[in-house]
């Protein structure tokens, strides 16, 4: 979730993309950026600036700094890809200002192919991937029962001084910067399409005033999983997600069954807004 400052003092606007209606999973919806974790960056070590990834494995709740490494490598990464925001620099106290051109294209292009890992770009670039620019917001999970699972991490970063965002991704067909605020009442009076856990995500960012106490506020998130439950009423399936009534679902057993036997897990109304990763 990226974070940057409203203008003459108002509230912070978050970035975010509206996937393709031809996308199979969620089409239609306003997401962020985020995409699915490379194993290529668990075990290579990269330059890294803030919280060790052993600090990242406690606060993720993953068993290895390993794991953790490559969680917070595909939160960067996707960020890059997808909004063209590099949270790297060649220092630990900087940051890239500007990665237009031809030659930061073709790596984004090889990262987006995933001819390239995160690791080895940075590698290549000389660069320190900067952990202390995240913080890590939400965890969720979809339910059991489902054929194709996401266990998904939610992150919150300020866009970096010098940079901007661009429509950097194959599957959306638009960008906005809106606030936490407006996104959610758009999708209480019916005129944003998004999944449960954006709008979660984006009530609880609704309270902070800048993009920087947001950010602040990370380290007191709680990032216990939220995992969809499901249970038989009568001839109806309910789909239900703990601490957030708002999202129950009341669905039919036939439609239930006949949406399974088809194969099609990426119901925008049953599973979690994720590629399975981090956001």
């Amino acid at each position: 979730m990226l974070l940057r400052d409203g203008a003459a003092g108002g509230a912070p606007a978050v970035h975010m993309l509206r996937r393709r209606t031809s996308m199979a999973f969620a089409g239609g919806a306003y997401a962020y950026p985020g995409g699915g974790v490379d194993p290529r960056d668990d075990d290579r070590l990269v330059g890294w600036a803030g919280p060790a990834p052993a600090d990242w494995a406690e606060r993720l709740g993953v068993g290895t700094p390993a794991e953790a490494q490559a969680i917070v490598c595909a939160a960067v990464r996707e960020t890059y890809e997808e909004a063209g925001v590099l949270l790297a620099g060649p220092t630990p106290e900087t940051v890239v200002t500007d990665t237009t051109g031809e030659d930061w294209e073709a790596d984004r292009a090889a990262l987006v192919s995933r001819e390239l890992s995160f690791a080895a770009f940075l590698e290549r670039r000389g660069l320190v991937l900067r952990s202390d620019l995240l913080g890590a917001w939400a965890r969720w999970t979809t339910p059991e029962f489902e054929p194709r699972r996401y266990d998904t991490w939610f992150f919150v970063a300020v866009l970096p001084a010098g940079q901007r965002t661009r429509n950097a991704s194959t599957e959306a067909d638009r960008t906005v910067w809106i606030t936490p605020g407006d996104a959610a009442d758009g999708y209480d009076r019916g005129e944003l399409l998004m999944m449960p856990p954006t709008v979660a995500t984006l009530r609880t960012l609704r309270p902070y005033a800048t993009a920087a106490r947001a950010l602040e506020a990370a380290s007191e998130q709680d990032l216990t999983p939220v995992l969809a439950q499901a249970r038989l009423d009568g001839d109806e399936l309910v789909l239900s997600w703990p601490g957030h009534a708002e999202f129950t679902k009341h669905i039919s057993a036939a439609d239930a069954e006949e949406t399974r036997g088809e194969g099609e897990s990426g119901n925008v109304e049953l599973t979690a807004d994720a590629e399975g990763g981090a956001r």
